[in-house]
């Protein structure tokens, strides 16, 4: 089920010499509707939290393509929440063109502690930080 529905224009930068957006800019365009899904509930990928530095690295990305998108092409983006784990949410998007599906994605998180020296270790998602991840789209 959806939790947060944005929109993204094809620019002419995001195609290929065939006119079609390139399939790796999908993964970007998961990124960039991740961030603006977080910021929407005062979340980060990285942030201060509770007395500690937290981040999200990925784990896992996949995209599977359904049909082309094309330059100034303005495609829904759907957001959801598929799985939240004890350490780890993995995300699903749905990039949609008047209601035609162009592409389906998944990218999964896993939350860690980012020391001195930037050192990361697995923690736990910490309980407040999954309270505003579950809050429903207002």
């Amino acid at each position: 089920m959806p939790v947060f529905h944005t929109k993204r224009r094809i620019e002419f930068g995001d195609t290929d010499m065939a006119g079609i957006v390139h399939f790796a800019n999908f993964f970007r365009f998961m990124e960039s509707a991740e961030c603006e899904f977080l910021r929407s509930r005062g979340l980060s990928v990285k942030l201060d939290w509770e007395g500690q530095t937290i981040g999200f690295p990925r784990v896992s990305a996949t995209c599977d393509y359904v049909s082309p998108a094309r330059f100034e092409d303005v495609l829904e983006v759907a957001v959801s929440i598929d799985k939240i784990g004890t350490k780890s949410v993995t995300y699903g998007f749905e990039f949609t063109r008047g209601g035609i599906v162009i592409a389906r994605g998944k990218v999964t998180s896993c939350c860690v502690r980012v020391g001195s020296e930037n050192r990361i270790e697995g923690i736990a998602i910490p309980a407040s930080y999954r309270a505003r991840l579950s809050e429903p789209e207002a």
